[in-house]
């Protein structure tokens, strides 16, 4: 009995992993979900994506993403402060291109984007107070390089997430540091949809 329910998960597992995307013309979606190392404490990551496929190896999608990061910051006499950042939204365009072999399930891929980032108010805490601090900017433009691999229906990879920095104002406006914005993320997630690998 045993030896049976071994079988069929191993073929349902199977059938799964053959179905896999994707084919020129079709729609997908993504949800990921990561980390973000940092030496503030670091974050997680959360993005849905829609996509869809131009070809059989690339495709066009919205990534919509979600961040909680702690990171460090620098203030005006070069002291480091450890700052909590609540969620920042992103909307970014994407372009993925995968090296994928025929009668493969196994998928790498290279990709990059482009769009808009909402900036988080930070909380301060520095020697046992704490402190709202505003960034000089709600939102910047910023881009993103990546690149992993799709096995199956689940896909696994690393982005890294241009930014410019912040500067850093208290409630009467004036600047008391730098913030960097840039961060690296760790995601794993899967999609759904977008037809089979072409042949």
């Amino acid at each position: 009995m045993k030896t049976k329910k071994i079988i069929l998960v191993a073929l349902m597992a199977m059938t799964f992993i053959s179905a896999s995307s994707q084919e020129k013309g079709k729609f997908r979606g993504g949800l990921d979900f990561g980390y973000v190392p940092t030496g503030g404490g670091g974050g997680v990551l959360f993005s849905i994506e829609p996509k869809f496929n131009l070809a059989d190896n690339m495709n066009v999608g919205l990534r919509i993403g979600l961040a909680g990061i702690a990171r460090d910051i620098q203030d005006n006499n070069d002291q480091s402060s450890t700052a909590k950042v609540a969620a920042s939204t992103s909307y970014v365009g994407t372009y993925d291109y995968y090296f994928h072999k025929s009668g493969s399930s196994f998928a790498p891929f290279v990709g990059a984007g482009m769009g808009y980032y909402s900036l988080a108010n930070i909380e301060i805490n520095d020697n046992a107070e704490s402190a709202d601090i505003n960034p000089s900017v709600t939102g910047v433009f910023g881009g993103l390089v990546r690149a992993g691999f799709e096995w199956g229906k689940f896909r696994m990879g690393v982005e890294y997430n241009l930014l410019p920095d912040s500067d850093l104002e208290d409630i009467q406006g004036t600047k008391i540091g730098t913030v960097s914005n840039k961060y690296v993320g760790i995601h794993l997630g899967f999609y759904l949809g977008g037809g089979k690998w072409g042949k």
